[in-house]
């Protein structure tokens, strides 16, 4: 019997044995294909034989991480991290994909966790490479299909990964501005700023934050800055001007439209916009060459017509102070021309009440009741 006991346990001794070493000879053959999918990648090996290779090291790891033995290993779940998180960049089915990343992530944890000694750093950081990757294109996937919650999730995540990645930087940002969560996109849109973005949008979006928390130093610093990287860029400059104008930092506005005309002549807008302020301080020659201007680019430009409207007839009001016996000629010449101004900008748009209550005003100074009743009719319409 105990010859038979012998027998029996040298057998148990000699069939773990070969159990063991089965399971060190999957991890190498997980561990063979890492080797092999690299020279398949710099082969050009097309993408189903990257597909084969993968599938077999997968295959020998999930084996390897059965055995009580070598599951315990840190490098049995590298491999196998590394090799489904490569699987789910490659794999254009996006189920079987979705399920690799999640196994990669698994996988990934475990390797993290049992490699103390950092033996396998190159692996887990090749892995947390490959699943940045594919949670990058979920996220943009999801910010596609509008679910910008789970953009915003995934890519914030890629971003603190890849912090010099101006445009996931971006990216990141503009799904955390799409579900009002401006702070968080500051910090993404900063991020790309700080990393060399020139994108205007980008000063842009990052003054308008700015601006509905009423913080408008910041804003208008903000717009500077992407000034200076995209100098007369047309948009930021309009922003700037408009932001200026808001926090009446009228000297100011005047200078950058005034340095800005020097390059964009033609700019309809800049020309009205420095008419505007001219009008503000009273200076109504001025204004008027800045409205005229203005029109010789777009002859029904309303806004202009409007103001140049606006201008003659507070220069009529100005010449009714005067002794002098133009007085009279100078009133009536203003009062033509602020109506035939109005008249034109009536007709750009004919449901404008202000234009309809000024050219009141002037029939009525006029005695033309006749107009003004028509007038008044068309006002009682609105």
């Amino acid at each position: 019997m105990s010859k038979i006991a012998l027998v029996c346990s040298l057998f148990l001794v000699s069939i773990s044995c070969n159990v063991a070493i089965a399971q060190k000879s999957q991890l190498q053959i997980a561990r063979n294909s890492v080797g092999k999918l690299q020279v398949a990648i710099s082969s050009n090996e097309d993408v189903q034989k990257q597909l084969t290779l993968l599938g077999e090291g997968i295959k020998a790891a999930e084996a390897a991480q059965g055995d009580k033995k070598t599951k315990k290993w840190p490098e049995t779940w590298a491999v196998k991290a590394y090799l489904c998180s490569y699987v789910s960049i490659l794999e254009t089915n996006e189920g079987n994909a979705d399920k690799y990343y999640n196994l990669a992530i698994q996988a990934l944890d475990s390797a993290k966790r049992l490699d103390k000694f950092q033996a396998n750093h190159q692996l887990i950081a090749a892995s947390d490479f490959n699943i940045n990757i594919r949670k990058q294109k979920k996220g943009n996937a999801a910010y596609a299909n509008g679910d910008f919650s789970m953009a915003f999730e995934l890519l914030r995540e890629v971003s603190d990964y890849l912090p010099k990645d101006t445009s996931l930087a971006i990216n990141t940002a503009l799904s955390a501005q799409s579900i009002q969560a401006f702070d968080q996109a500051l910090v993404y849109f900063k991020r790309a700023k700080e990393n060399g973005i020139k994108n205007p949008v980008v000063f842009q979006n990052m003054a308008n934050i700015y601006s509905s928390k009423f913080e408008h130093e910041s804003a208008i610093k903000t717009l500077e800055d992407g000034i200076k990287v995209n100098p007369y860029h047309v948009f930021l400059t309009n922003d700037y001007i408009n932001l200026l104008l808001d926090n009446e930092k009228y000297t100011d506005a005047l200078r950058v439209i005034e340095s800005t005309l020097k390059v964009e002549t033609n700019n309809k807008l800049l020309h009205f916009l420095f008419g505007y302020l001219q009008q503000h301080r009273a200076n109504y020659s001025s204004a008027e060459l800045a409205y005229s201007k203005a029109l010789t680019l777009d002859e029904n430009y309303f806004d202009a017509l409007y103001q140049l409207g606006l201008v003659y007839i507070n220069s009529a009001n100005e010449s009714l102070k005067s002794t002098s016996a133009e007085r009279a000629p100078k009133f009536a010449s203003y009062i033509n021309r602020a109506e035939i101004a109005l008249l034109q900008a009536h007709e750009v748009n004919q449901n404008d009440k202000a234009t309809v209550q000024l050219l009141i005003e002037i029939y009525t100074r006029k005695h033309r009741l006749d107009k003004v009743q028509e007038f008044k009719a068309e006002l009682a319409e609105f």
